[in-house]
């Protein structure tokens, strides 16, 4: 025993234990791996291990085997999603046609007693507007008739005049043509006469002459009743024809 003792104890070991424990090291290894990826998904009856035993340890090789890839384990694939088919969108049926309600009465608002004050007082005033219209117009009417009628009646006592005028003439005989004579006469109220004026000679002194004094011969000249037309034979204007 002593002898064993100093035998382990030395510091040089004996020649061959290096490498048959690097070779143990690699085929602990290498069985690890066997059974990790060797390892078969088949159920089957296990098989018998055969142990060889050997008196001494083989004297390793020195290469180094690669170590095996793990195969690679491809991963099933998974389908995509597909949409479920929904049912086509069914349309709504057609709303049927309501009958249009009739439309309620609509009582009338009493008026109030102000608008009513107001409506009489427009009513009046647009009465009175119509009346007036109607006076104007009467009156319009009236006016010309009356004017329409001062104007036939200074025609006829101008007529009238020129009447009683030739009635005076002492007309001289055997004048050529008929000579014709103007004269501007100034008239008073009633129907005298104020001034004679001679405008227009017809071309003979002689029938200018008796013109003249059957003017005066013939005052007071016929004058219409109504004063108001005086204003219209105050100045006249007269003509007198030799053959008339």
């Amino acid at each position: 025993m002593s002898g064993a003792m100093t035998l382990r104890g030395s510091a040089h070991p004996e020649p061959g234990l290096v490498p048959a424990g690097v070779l143990a090291l690699l085929m602990h290894v290498a069985f690890l791996v066997f059974l990790v990826f060797g390892f078969s998904w088949k159920t089957a009856p296990p098989e018998g291990m055969v142990v060889d035993l050997w008196s001494s340890l083989p004297i390793p090789d020195k290469t180094i085997p690669e170590p095996v890839k793990p195969k690679e384990v491809s991963k099933p694939e998974i389908p995509a999603p597909v949409a479920p088919l929904l049912p086509p969108p069914v349309k709504p049926a057609i709303a049927l046609k309501q009958k249009p309600e009739k439309p309620k009465p609509v009582e009338p608002k009493q008026p109030k007693e102000k608008d009513l004050i107001k409506t009489r007082e427009a009513e009046a005033q647009r009465e009175v507007q119509r009346l007036q219209r109607e006076q104007e117009a009467i009156n319009r009417d009236l006016q010309a008739r009356q004017v329409a009628a001062q104007a036939r009646l200074v025609d006829e006592y101008r007529a009238k005049i020129n009447a009683k005028i030739k009635s005076r003439i002492v007309t001289p005989p055997n004048l050529p043509g008929d000579p014709v004579v103007e004269f501007d006469v100034t008239l008073l109220p009633g129907g005298d006469i104020l001034e004679v004026k001679l405008k227009k000679s017809s071309g003979f002194a002689a029938f200018d002459s008796a013109v003249e004094r059957a003017i005066h011969l013939s005052k007071p000249l016929p004058l219409p009743p109504d004063p108001t037309l005086f204003r219209d034979f105050r100045e006249l204007s007269l003509k007198l024809h030799y053959r008339e």
